[in-house]
């Protein structure tokens, strides 16, 4: 072991370890990241929605219309009360609070008058007490909230059982409740805590209390208190792990076991919001009898009631990142337990993580000092895959919630800090050689140096390219009216855009020629579908030239276009460095590289902006290419059928190309001939082209002095639109 290398190890495992800390000590940061790929995955994988007997009764916009805003006189909820259990509930939840008493009820109002006869007051109706009258002997469950302001504590209607270790301590505080009417909290069969994250930073409701505690007495949830009262359970039975105080495992209501967090939350695991999960308040108060389908929707059911309407601001976010009602979180928490799909983060989670981040960073750290840095990230990428596959595996088959990213991060940053170590100190020279030699070789270039041998001689080899030429139309009347300085100016706005398509779609730039580019593709190194990464640099190119001159990029005024002409073939070339031994260019030559240019200078004859030749066009068939007839390029003595590059795939597809092809084939076939007129099939294709693009008018507009092209082409072209 080298001293460098040494240091190396050193300074990798100092960063492993720090890494290692970090998640011991598990900062918000890190909770706040793991909680968000939870969330991915529920995202990706959402509990599906399936017919429980669980329904919410929406006090929604179009009740509050149709029955007057909220709050409402509660002999109108004890009215709502009775309907629900004559339609027969199992049980009835009330996701609201009951703190004070009804303002609309008649006594009151009557009362606050002032000079009404105490007896006759007496003898008009109290809301309170009807509603409280509504909900004796019925499965009724009301819910409380939590406050800082003083000492009120809501009685428990069920009995608890624990089994383990105390666990007063385990769930979140309730310090003090917002109390409830007297005679609705004594005759309510439950009550329940309708809080969903308290005390907690985030607006994602992701675990929701089950229980709450003041340190001696457990306060269940209203979702459990309805799910106990519709099952005529009277007892929770919780479990506590048997060694460990203050620590919850499960919950048991009646006939089902719920998990639970160390504090007694449920991790939720929720459905797509829903219309099937509601019922308008409106639909249950109607005069009349209820329709068939409310009634069958509330029989047997757990129904809880709340509000959906904006103004009441009672809206949550789930792990879907939907804004829902709280009272359908409420509503799913039941769900959750009665379909039996929970989500569970083991207790040894953490300690498996922070045992991932010191094995994997001193793997990385020892592979990429030793070994390589490229085995190092393959390994790397294989532990990334391996977390991901394994963390998403666990949750959709199991429910279990892993944290892939700590693990992923850390030992990303620490393959990159022992492999920044290890190019600073160990291979300095070669990164300034290859910096060296990265000025002036292009990128493709530089990588064929780098991995092949004898890669700088002279001498090429054959293989097939797709050739590009591009050139500037009218250039030399253009730069008369220029200064030298004014050329060169343009010259490198108009071919640094141009070039970037090329790069972006794996070609190599041979040469810059004055106001002209030549680029391949499939050399030095290969290139799949290398006619199609063409194609797409040069529609690219055209979209540039549109958006540069919108934009009066070159200082011409808007009213003088800068235009370009575009020619492709695919064919067998020579390619190779070519020159001297002491100074050279790596280059192709050959007749397709003659050919592309030829092509590029046809676009004059053709009037149209992109050319390719017949062997291009058939490594293209599902692309928008009009037959442009049969040309005599300089130095052939073979016509050579070129193509017009409308578009892409989905240019293709189009329904308004496809018409216009149509069309194409028909004046090809006219033109072949010569037997009718083309005059009316050119202004049809015309107005056609007009709707697709501008520049198919100026083709079409040259093509009926071109019927020569035409005479000794086949009537079939190459390409038909796509089905």
């Amino acid at each position: 072991m080298t001293r460098a290398q040494l240091f190396g190890v050193l300074i990798g495992l100092a960063v492993v370890a720090f890494f290692t800390f970090l998640r011991a000590n598990d900062p918000q940061l890190l909770r706040q990241a793991r909680d968000v790929t939870f969330d991915e995955y529920q995202r990706i994988a959402p509990r599906s929605f399936e017919p429980m007997p669980v329904r919410v009764v929406d006090i929604d916009e179009a009740s509050l219309r149709e029955l007057g805003q909220w709050p409402w006189p509660r002999d109108r909820l004890a009215k709502l009360t009775d309907r629900l259990s004559e339609m027969g509930a199992a049980a009835i939840a009330f996701d609201v609070l009951f703190a004070e008493p009804d303002r609309l009820s008649p006594r009151r109002v009557v009362r606050d008058v002032g000079g009404v006869d105490p007896s006759f007051i007496a003898a008009l109706p109290d809301n309170d007490e009807i509603f409280a009258g509504a909900m004796l002997d019925k499965p009724v469950v009301l819910g409380f909230g939590l406050t800082n302001e003083g000492s009120y504590l809501p009685p428990v209607k069920a009995g608890f059982a624990l089994t383990g270790e105390s666990a007063a301590e385990a769930p979140p505080r309730l310090r003090a409740a917002t109390p409830l009417r007297p005679q609705l909290e004594a005759n309510a069969a439950g009550l329940g805590h309708i809080s969903l994250n308290p005390g907690s930073s985030s607006a994602v409701v992701r675990a929701a209390p089950l229980f709450l505690s003041d340190g001696q007495q457990f306060y269940p949830s209203l979702a459990l208190e309805a799910l106990r009262v519709a099952q005529g359970a009277s007892t929770y039975v919780l479990a506590a792990a048997p060694q460990v105080a203050n620590t919850l495992t499960a919950v048991k209501i009646g006939d089902f076991v719920v998990p639970l967090t160390a504090t007694g939350e449920l991790w939720l695991y929720v459905t797509p919001d829903t219309t099937e999960r509601y019922v308008s308040a409106r639909r249950i108060l109607a005069d009349g009898e209820p329709s068939p389908d409310v009634r069958s929707g509330i029989e047997g059911s757990i129904v809880f009631i709340g509000t959906s309407a904006a103004g009441l601001q009672d809206v949550r976010t789930t792990a879907l990142g939907q804004n829902v009602p709280g009272v359908s979180i409420h509503a799913q928490i039941v769900e959750q337990i009665l379909s039996g799909r929970y989500l569970s983060r083991p207790d040894w989670a953490d300690g498996l993580e922070i045992l991932s981040i010191a094995l994997a960073g001193s793997l990385l750290v020892l592979l990429t000092t030793f070994v390589s840095p490229v085995v190092a990230l393959v390994c790397g990428l294989a532990v990334t895959a391996l977390a991901l596959v394994a963390s998403w595996l666990a949750f959709f088959y199991g429910g279990l919630l892993f944290d892939p990213l700590a693990p992923i991060m850390a030992a990303s940053i620490t393959h990159f800090a022992a492999t920044a170590y290890r190019f600073l100190v160990t291979d300095r020279e070669r990164r300034e050689v290859r910096q060296a030699f990265g000025r002036y070789l292009s990128p493709s270039l530089l990588y064929r140096i780098e991995h092949t041998r004898n890669a700088l001689s002279l001498g090429g080899d054959d293989r097939e390219l797709t050739v590009m030429f591009v050139d500037v139309r009218n250039f030399t009347e253009m730069s008369e009216r220029m200064t030298p300085t004014e050329v060169v100016a343009f010259l490198n706005t108009l071919l640094d855009a141009l070039s970037r398509h090329v790069l972006a779609n794996e070609g190599t730039l041979d040469k810059f020629i004055g106001d002209s580019i030549m680029a391949f593709w499939n050399a030095p190194v290969d290139v799949a579908d290398h006619p199609r990464k063409a194609m797409r640099a040069a529609l690219g190119m055209r979209e540039t030239m549109v958006r540069l001159n919108a934009d009066d990029a070159f200082g011409f005024g808007l009213e003088q276009e800068v235009r370009i002409g575009i020619g492709i073939h695919t064919g067998l070339a020579c390619v190779g460095n070519m020159g001297a031994e002491t100074r050279f260019n790596y280059s192709a030559v050959g007749d397709t590289v003659n050919i592309a240019a030829r092509i590029e200078a046809a676009c004059k004859d053709i009037n149209f902006d992109v050319l390719i030749s017949e062997a291009t066009a058939q490594a293209l068939p599902d692309c928008a290419l009009l037959d442009a007839g049969s040309l005599s390029l300089k130095g052939k003595t073979t016509r050579t059928r070129l193509f017009a590059l409308a578009g892409d795939e989905t240019f293709a597809a189009q329904p308004t190309f496809r018409e216009l092809h149509g069309l194409h084939e028909r004046l090809v076939e006219v033109l072949r001939t010569r037997a009718t007129s083309s005059r009316s099939t050119i202004n049809a294709a015309k107005l056609k082209a007009a709707a697709l693009t501008p520049g198919l008018v100026g083709f079409y507009a040259r093509i009926s002095r071109r019927s020569e092209h035409f005479a000794e082409a086949p009537i079939e072209s190459t390409r038909r639109p796509a089905e």
